[in-house]
């Protein structure tokens, strides 16, 4: 099938990376906003910090521009004077004193462009130390943090007094704050670690990242866990009166589900049939091409979103009309480095042909993210048991299935098809829907669901095999952890081993592409 929208004008690319060489005069560049009346970065420094530990220098590029940079070293803390200063702990910048047997990783800089704040790149950078810690077996991450506001409230405040207040969120401070919400805890706060910086009267929190991961007296890793955090939204559909109220919804969610540090937030099926409500179109096929003029606004409004609020998002589905006039009922996965993929039911159900004549996909997809291997399988699709088998056997660990049903009998072929799947397969499952109503709205006046995340069924798993559901015909968010090592562990020494088991002798299942 050919399509007429080109997904590379939607998609961005945010990628954390080492840094190269090639780098250096971006970085020069950054560091010079990021810092004003403090002394900057020199070319020898940063030449220093690749020559000696390039695995420890990163960068953040959005669309190959270098936006943000953090520069960090190992060291054995132990050996550091209590009340040491950003000079002692990096050796004037240089960081010749790294030491590859230490215990800790320290971090010495982070900064992104004044351009690209709130969108999340010193979380992503953040995020790249501690898989940086996992990787070496580091028993922790240190950093000297300024307090930029500091100087705000020097006057009727000492530091510890002033570190309180933010703790407790009384007061707002740009990198403790952060620092804090990034999981990092407050050691002591030390005096004259950074004499050019008059903001924070030279003081610095140090703080401290514990990696749960750590093994004593050993640097090989272990991976002992794979922890994936889901979002399902349950939407409720309502008359709204342009595509900016839409768009106020779906942030809203994926705001919340960003706050819970998800890694995936996943729609209902065909949910931008809410736009239906004020395009004053009697007819539903009429309708149904109407919303398709919505698909570049769809698309920009999503993969924005992803970028900007670092979760993965499953859009739902949506109608797209494609070369020839067709459409097609297209589920998107807006990655949050910016990539988007694309996944086509295959399935039509009676009611979709009869009333806005969609066609069919024909081909099953597997999507490599950065938690692991999933596929979405749009309602129908989740109730025919051969799909879920070809894309577990492609690899897949989690089979999203976004969902639009209107009574309690649709609603449980659903359900019932999902945990089935999740049992026979030895994957997880997620199912989101829509609820309410949208009286005016043919074909889609009335909502059931009842959303939920389901597991294989024994010991290792959730009881029942739920990880959570909702409430249902409520407009809420359910949101649970899998945990991807479990689910392999299982799939190998499991109470049952329906993958292992399967009797290739005597059936098979033919996947024609």
């Amino acid at each position: 099938m050919s399509e007429e929208f080109d997904l590379s004008q939607f998609e961005k690319s945010m990628i954390i990376r080492e840094m190269t060489f090639s780098d250096i005069d971006s970085i020069l560049e950054i560091s010079s906003f990021c810092f004003p009346g403090m002394e900057p970065w020199k070319v020898e420094h940063l030449k220093s910090h690749l020559t000696i530990f390039p695995e420890g220098q990163l960068v953040a590029e959005l669309d190959g521009k270098v936006i943000g940079s953090c520069s960090s070293l190992i060291i054995n803390f132990d050996e550091y004077d209590d009340r040491h200063s950003w000079s002692d702990v990096t050796d004037e910048g240089y960081i010749t004193n790294h030491n590859p047997d230490g215990y800790n990783l320290y971090g010495i800089e982070v900064m992104v462009h004044p351009n690209y704040r709130r969108m999340k790149v010193g979380q992503r950078l953040y995020e790249g130390r501690k898989d940086i810690a996992r990787q070496f077996n580091l028993k922790s991450i240190i950093i000297g943090g300024r307090i930029p506001y500091y100087h705000k409230h020097a006057d009727e405040m000492s530091p510890r007094e002033y570190v309180t207040a933010v703790s407790r969120h009384k007061i707002y401070d740009p990198v403790l704050t952060f620092q804090l919400m990034n999981g990092f805890t407050l050691m002591r706060i030390n005096p004259n670690y950074l004499p050019d910086d008059v903001a924070s009267a030279k003081y610095a929190t140090l703080m401290e990242w514990n990696n749960v991961d750590y093994i004593p007296l050993s640097k090989r890793h272990f991976k002992t866990s794979y922890p994936v955090r889901i979002c399902a939204v349950q939407y409720m559909m309502r008359k709204i009166n342009s595509f900016e109220e839409f768009a106020n919804q779906c942030e809203y969610f994926v705001d919340v589900a960003s706050d819970a540090q998800s890694d995936f937030v996943v729609f209902p099926e065909i949910f931008t049939t809410q736009l239906m409500s004020f395009l004053d179109e009697q007819s539903p096929s009429q309708a149904v091409r109407k919303l398709t003029e919505y698909t570049p606004q769809y698309m920009e409004l999503f993969s924005d979103l992803a970028v900007r609020y670092n979760i993965n998002i499953i859009a739902g589905s949506h109608f797209v009309e494609e070369e020839n006039e067709e459409i097609y009922n297209i589920a998107y996965l807006f990655h949050r480095d910016g990539s988007i993929d694309k996944q086509y039911k295959i399935h039509i159900t009676p009611n979709e042909r009869k009333w806005w004549g969609i066609s069919a996909g024909d081909s099953v997809q597997v999507f490599d993210t950065d938690c692991g291997k999933i596929a979405i399988q749009i309602c129908y699709d989740i109730e025919f048991p051969e799909l879920a088998r070809i894309a577990t056997d492609m690899g897949a660990n989690i089979i999203f299935t976004p969902f639009c049903t209107e009574d309690r009998q649709g609603y449980l072929r659903v359900r019932y098809c999902a945990q089935a799947r999740a049992i026979e397969n030895q994957i997880y499952t997620v199912i989101s829907g829509t609820v309410g109503n949208l009286p005016q709205t043919e074909n889609m006046d009335i909502q059931y669901a009842q959303s939920a995340i389901f597991a294989p069924s024994d010991f290792e798993f959730a009881r029942d095999g739920i990880v959570g559901e909702t409430e249902p015909n409520v407009e809420m968010v359910l949101i649970g952890d899998v945990d991807l090592e479990i689910l392999r562990r299982q799939r190998q020494d499991g109470t049952v081993k329906h993958l292992k088991d399967r009797r290739h002798d005597v059936y098979s299942i033919d996947y024609k592409k």
